[in-house]
């Protein structure tokens, strides 16, 4: 991964520049990255190193981590997530097989990926990455990482497309944060419209 990219995420200038140079880091920002809004997911990473006395994340440390005192440490005020505990495990979860399968190192999940297909297998099978986070966490890595095997924009369906505002990975500042958020908010009003149309339909 170039150690010189931009990121942006966090919207805080420590927080954003561990995403940028720590591949576990942006894995991890992204895990988090549900239920809580976009800048506090991604500046999880961070607040979770400072907590170990570390300027980074080591996949071995925290697969190694204490359960009870690992989700204590996301506990501390402010928490890194509004489920810290259920998160902790979580983060553990996917420590633990990056430790068992890629021997601690994020990067070598898609260093050597030969196409977008097989690096997406390769992030549904991380513990925590559905469909669409994998596709998501996919599109960042081509737009903002410079990852880009044959056939990444494809792999990662909509959130691939260039010019769009969709997810995390088009986010270059708070003016793509502004509309990605608004995004957002447009899926959310239209799957509850959907919803009430079909209730109302049925009765």
């Amino acid at each position: 991964m170039d150690k010189d990219i931009t990121i942006r995420l966090a919207q805080q200038p420590d927080a954003d520049a561990l995403l940028g140079r720590s591949p576990l880091a942006a894995l991890v920002g992204m895990l988090l990255d549900q239920q809580v809004p976009m800048e506090w997911a991604f500046s999880g990473p961070w607040t979770i190193a400072r907590r170990m006395d570390s300027d980074d994340l080591d996949a071995h440390a925290i697969a190694a981590y204490d359960p009870e005192a690992f989700a204590a440490l996301l506990s501390q005020k402010p928490a890194v997530h509004r489920y810290p505990g259920s998160m902790a495990t979580r983060i553990q979860q996917l420590c633990a097989y990056l430790v068992e399968h890629y021997d601690g190192n994020a990067e070598a999940v898609w260093a050597d990926a030969a196409t977008g297909q097989e690096l997406l297998g390769r992030l549904k099978a991380l513990p925590g990455f559905g469909e669409q986070k994998a596709q998501i966490f996919l599109a960042l890595l081509g737009k903002r990482f410079g990852v880009r095997p044959t056939g990444w924009r494809e792999a990662a369906g909509g959130y691939g497309q260039a010019n769009v505002y969709r997810s995390a990975a088009d986010i270059t500042g708070p003016e793509s944060l502004a509309k990605v958020r608004a995004h957002k908010q447009e899926m959310k009003a239209a799957a509850k419209a959907a919803k009430a149309a079909k209730a109302a339909g049925g009765s």
